[in-house]
């Protein structure tokens, strides 16, 4: 077994351990991961519990989450935005979440060394990531969806842009790794890096929710001082000191995957000692097998929705490991993007302002 995630006075090697059991246990034999026992499955949260399973040593369980996957991709690389029990209950594709197993890919790649599952999964990220950058903007920006008759949904998400930010950059990693050149995707992860920094009217309002908040330095596109000052400026809008993090501004509730998002966005930032205060402050949602309650009304003391959800028990998982380094794939938020495109078509100024090739922070 090799070491596992523990974060001293937090949470130990075998709570963490007990964590990644839970989120088997509730692992159908297709290799799908649900939200719960009877749950539906999106490809995002699949994804985040099959990392957890990989950080904490259960290389099978997650590789049978991955090949789910493989086999589960439609002919344009998407997956659809929800299934249960292997039936598809919504078929409009997030884009979001269809670029997030690259995420996982390279997670699993460079905690376990695996070159087959690196050639094997290839085709999968490389396929996806094409679909989703169809849904690229001129300016930049993504759109949020591809409907099932294959419209386009206008609007794009900063927090899921955001994230989108961290998939390219992870697929990157993934094509150098395997000596693929991706150039178009460079440019790609340029145009969309530049609306996250310099374009907030791209993308739709929804500021009093907590990913809103801080999903732009967890991606990747505001690990300087202009993240920190966006951490810092809410910091009482959001955080709730002893109970975690709010998941919209305005309403008594606290959620166990945002405050451990949080959790990693303060990592990239430096800030260590809030991190793992914030990981401490969302142990109340634990319980004794070591799954986690979705989260809390705190107003009341009542636990809503009332579910243990893989991927807050996931989310908790990876939070850990990013705080101690314990497996190689704790480095995965700290990927550094590519350099300026080389070989590629120039990026345009379709945005309306200069593009800047070497403005983006890197690791």
């Amino acid at each position: 077994m090799p070491d596992l995630p523990a974060v001293d006075g937090v949470v130990s090697a075998p709570q963490v351990l007990a964590t990644a059991r839970s989120i088997a246990a509730v692992q159908l034999r297709s290799g799908a991961v649900p939200w719960f026992p009877g749950g539906h499955v999106d490809p995002w949260d699949h994804v985040e519990s099959a990392m957890a399973l990989s950080a904490a040593g259960l290389v099978t369980e997650a590789e049978r989450a991955y090949e789910w996957l493989r086999a589960t991709q439609r002919s344009d690389g998407s997956w659809p935005l929800q299934v249960r029990d292997g039936a598809v209950e919504d078929a409009a594709s997030d884009s979001n979440f269809c670029a997030y197993p690259a995420v996982g890919v390279w997670h699993h790649v460079t905690t376990t060394g695996d070159e087959g599952f690196a050639e094997r999964m290839w085709p999968v990220v490389r396929r996806a990531i094409d679909f989703v950058l169809g849904l690229q903007q001129a300016r930049g920006e993504v759109a949020w969806a591809r409907g099932t008759g294959g419209e386009v949904a206008g609007e794009a998400l900063l927090a899921g842009s955001a994230s989108i930010h961290h998939s390219l950059v992870c697929a990157l990693a993934l094509a150098e790794h395997l000596g693929v050149a991706q150039p178009d995707w460079e440019v790609a992860l340029e145009r969309l890096a530049h609306a996250l920094r310099h374009h907030p009217e791209a993308f739709a309002a929804k500021d009093r929710y907590a990913m809103d908040w801080y999903y732009p330095v967890l991606g990747g596109p505001l690990r300087d001082a202009t993240g920190h000052d966006r951490i810092m400026r809410r910091w009482s809008d959001f955080f709730v000191d002893g109970l975690g993090v709010r998941c919209v501004d305005d309403n008594p509730w606290v959620t166990g995957a945002e405050t451990c998002e949080l959790v990693l966005s303060l990592e990239l930032l430096g800030r260590r000692e809030l991190a793992v205060q914030a990981l401490a402050s969302m142990q109340h949602l634990r319980e004794e097998d070591g799954s986690y309650w979705t989260g809390l009304v705190y107003s009341d003391r009542k636990r809503w929705p009332v579910e243990r959800t893989t991927w807050t028990g996931a989310a908790m998982v990876l939070a850990a490991d990013v705080l101690c380094r314990a497996t190689p794939g704790a480095a995965i938020f700290h990927t550094a993007r590519p350099g300026p495109p080389t070989g590629a078509r120039p990026v345009d100024d379709a945005c309306g302002c200069p593009a800047r090739l070497s403005e983006l922070v890197t690791d």
